[in-house]
């Protein structure tokens, strides 16, 4: 059992770490920058009240990460209609891109959030924290309540969805992939 100073001060911490990626998490996955706000700020409510649980056997990120999403999906399973998730993708070059190059990348990432939009659910979810956050496969099983074996193989069949629609509505060449 942890005094409430020491439980005040790591939660402080963790805020200052992770707060902000906690907030682009919630933001990309309801599109709402007022209400992801209030859901980052439950998130950390939440883990301060249950800050006794955490069981240590993840690492704190991860820990934040999963109540992060359960207290999201709580949110929208209160909301009618379920809300689309969408993520926002940063592409990371060793070189700066060039005017045009911004405009196409701008494109591309406008058509990624189509398609991710029409996406199961649990597929956009693994693409997010794997291929864009850049979870490991344990942080994904932990933060998604799977085992890793669930994380690989529905990344896998959700990687096959996302080139299968991006090649079906024409936003990439079959040839191309």
């Amino acid at each position: 059992m942890t005094s409430e100073k020491q439980r005040e001060a790591d939660i402080c911490e963790c805020y200052e770490r992770y707060g902000d990626a906690i907030f682009k998490y919630i933001l990309v996955m309801i599109q709402d920058y007022q209400q992801a706000e209030d859901l980052t700020q439950e998130t950390f409510l939440k883990a301060y009240s249950f800050y006794d649980t955490f069981n240590h056997k993840s690492s704190k990120k991860t820990w934040l990460f999963s109540v992060a999403r359960n207290t999201t999906i709580d949110y929208i399973r209160r909301r009618k209609p379920l809300w689309l998730i969408k993520e926002l993708l940063i592409l990371r070059k060793e070189e700066a891109p060039l005017p045009e190059e911004l405009v196409i990348i701008k494109e591309d990432v406008q058509d990624l959030y189509q398609v991710l939009g029409k996406m199961k659910s649990k597929h956009k979810e693994v693409i997010i924290l794997r291929k864009i956050k850049g979870f490991t496969i344990r942080e994904t099983a932990e933060i998604l309540d799977w085992s890793e074996g669930k994380v690989r193989t529905t990344l896998f069949r959700a990687m096959s969805e996302l080139q299968t629609r991006l090649i079906k509505e024409g936003f990439v060449n079959e040839k191309t992939i």
